[in-house]
């Protein structure tokens, strides 16, 4: 499952699964600081879904996976 189907499933819980998810988050341990919000996974997200261009595409999905683990 890639960063953006899990991010999709998470918008689609309802307000109260969605706490527990970011309860959950808080509590992981953060290795790195370059680990991008939620909002801003979901706004690359949909700039790589709006993209025609297969390269940026996969240039925003690279982004988007670094972003997700904080790579």
């Amino acid at each position: 499952m890639t960063a953006v189907e899990i991010i999709r499933e998470i918008t689609l819980l309802p307000p109260t699964e969605q706490a527990s998810v970011a309860d959950f988050d808080e509590k992981l341990p953060r290795e790195k600081s370059n680990r991008l919000s939620p909002e801003a996974l979901a706004v690359m997200a949909e700039k790589m879904v709006e993209s025609n261009d297969p390269i940026e595409q996969a240039a925003i999905k690279a982004s988007i996976t670094r972003g997700f683990y904080g790579e």
